[in-house]
């Protein structure tokens, strides 16, 4: 009898502490995330999954884009992570992954990720987009994308190509991959 009461004692204690780890990061970020794709119109059509890196790690989050509808711009995705930013602006993590359907791309300093949260609410947003690249670094710790000097003009250029192969290399390849397929 009491090898029986082992052997459902182990499963059920698993499945507890599944619930509770599922729990925390439901209540501690994706619910963030839920209130900010409700909130917003413009966001319809697009999905993201957020938690705590392999889901007990509250250091670092894996900020993972699901979903994007065909009437979802690169924009859209872009002002869903900076709404989503804003919601955990006094939080502090050492990094944020960026995701696409599980598998990390790149990620982003916490810190970094704190400020276009706070800066949300007043910055322009063409600056925080132009300017995000040069924040993105590899998962081997690496810069992507360099700082670029010179005129404005021939500078706002590059950082929109920059701007433009973050989220081609992020996502929109795979995406297009997808759909041929």
């Amino acid at each position: 009898m009491l090898k029986n009461k082992k052997l459902y004692l182990i499963p059920s204690v698993t499945i507890v502490v599944l619930l509770i780890v599922f729990a925390i990061n439901y209540f501690m970020l994706q619910r963030y995330m839920n209130d900010v794709l409700s909130k917003d119109s413009r966001n319809d059509g697009i999905k993201v999954w957020v938690h705590y890196k392999w889901f007990v790690n509250p250091t670092e989050i894996k900020y993972d884009l699901r979903k994007i509808s065909g009437d979802s711009s690169n924009i859209d995705t872009m002002r869903v992570m900076l709404q989503f930013a804003e919601q955990l602006q006094n939080q502090n993590f050492k990094k944020v992954y960026l995701s696409y359907k599980g598998t990390d791309k790149f990620y982003f300093k916490g810190d970094y990720f704190q400020v276009l949260g706070k800066e949300y609410e007043f910055q322009n947003p063409i600056y925080t987009l132009r300017t995000m690249p040069e924040n993105v670094y590899t998962l081997d710790g690496d810069l992507k994308y360099g700082s670029w000097e010179g005129g404005w003009l021939g500078v706002m250029n590059k950082q929109m190509d920059d701007l433009k192969d973050f989220s081609e290399q992020w996502y929109l390849i795979d995406m297009a991959d997808e759909v041929s397929d």
